[in-house]
């Protein structure tokens, strides 16, 4: 009996899992989550494709996992709201929005004239004080860096997993920044 081998893309879920356990115990792996901003925006650019979210999305792949491989998921359609043009591209604003006050903060704290703050903060809202973590091994601005990026990337899990519990698994996919950015992309360049 012949078994046949996955390919490797299909253990993306892996690496995402292991992106969120790994920034916990050091906030600086925070920074790996920029391949995941930048390796669909390159393919998207390179060949006018949304190969990264069909295939290679880590997040995507291990919204699948959870909710059809574990169940998780009460599989219903998505509002329609959701899949409207004005809430993906409001959403992708707020995003980038938020995005680009995380990078203004880091610009402050490499001036100096901010301090370094040791937080999560979960959906933009809640700051979860983040005391045990060792950052003195580099600059503040790199620490705070990933303190906010992190926090990108663990409230954009955590949307993902409340919509993958409450409609279809991969219904994050529908209004992910990243997938508006690279459709966008590629129906530029598909002109």
């Amino acid at each position: 009996m012949l078994i046949k081998k996955k390919p490797i893309y299909e253990y993306m879920w892996i690496v995402s899992s292991l992106y969120l356990i790994l920034g916990f115990f050091n906030i600086l792996f925070a920074w790996l989550g920029l391949i995941c901003f930048l390796v669909p925006l390159i393919i998207s650019l390179a060949g006018g494709e949304k190969a990264y979210c069909n295939k290679y999305c880590g997040r995507g792949q291990l919204l699948d996992f959870l909710g059809n491989k574990l169940k998780f998921s009460r599989n219903k359609s998505i509002p329609k709201f959701l899949r409207s043009k004005w809430f993906r591209y409001g959403f992708l604003s707020f995003f980038l929005t938020m995005f680009s006050l995380m990078l203004f903060n880091t610009y402050m704290v490499l001036q100096g004239e901010r301090n370094l703050r040791k937080a999560i903060t979960l959906l933009w809202t809640w700051r979860l004080p983040w005391n045990f973590v060792n950052t003195s091994m580099v600059s503040p601005w790199i620490a705070q860096f990933a303190f906010g990026f992190f926090s990108l990337m663990l409230t954009s899990t955590i949307l993902g997993i409340i919509t993958m519990l409450l409609y279809k698994p991969r219904s994050w996919c529908v209004y992910c920044p990243m997938g508006t950015m690279t459709q966008s992309i590629c129906k530029v360049k598909n002109k």
